[in-house]
């Protein structure tokens, strides 16, 4: 795993324990899952890619708005789906016909891929990359390499 990849996984596992709180990105204090990248945004690059809009639990479900894709097709390099590494970005879709509006952090590949994310009722946890999150991820993602 490359340097930059390994901070990245550092940096996403340091939010572990974290609670949830709905547009909160303060590591230890509360999270949502865009706070989470968000974070790990500025612990990479020092400052926020773009100053973040209030928005709603529904991430723009009603409009059909893929508002959080386009986001990180902005500041993100979008990779294959499938070609998940350490240190990726990925989206989600949680429900089949809904909007992708969940993230996460990949930890791990391999026999025991794992990802890093921030999920209501639990706050950040690392969790398996199973089969059932796996089928529900629409997106990939690298963060840009010019780390600090």
């Amino acid at each position: 795993m490359s340097v930059a990849r390994e901070s990245i996984v550092a940096a996403a596992r340091r939010w572990v324990g974290t609670p949830y709180r709905h547009q909160a990105a303060t590591c230890g204090a509360g999270t949502d899952c865009l706070g989470l990248i968000r974070g790990v945004w500025r612990e990479l690059h020092g400052h926020e890619p773009e100053a973040i809009p209030a928005y709603s639990m529904d991430w723009s479900e009603p409009q059909r708005d893929e508002r959080l894709w386009r986001a990180a097709r902005r500041h993100l390099i979008e990779r294959r789906a499938g070609a998940l590494e350490p240190g990726c970005v990925i989206l989600f879709r949680m429900r089949a016909g809904s909007v992708a509006k969940h993230l996460g952090i990949v930890t791990e590949t391999g026999d025991d891929p794992r990802f890093v994310h921030a999920y209501s009722g639990h706050g950040v946890i690392e969790s398996p990359l199973s089969a059932p999150w796996r089928r529900r991820v629409v997106a990939c993602f690298d963060f840009p390499q010019e780390i600090r």
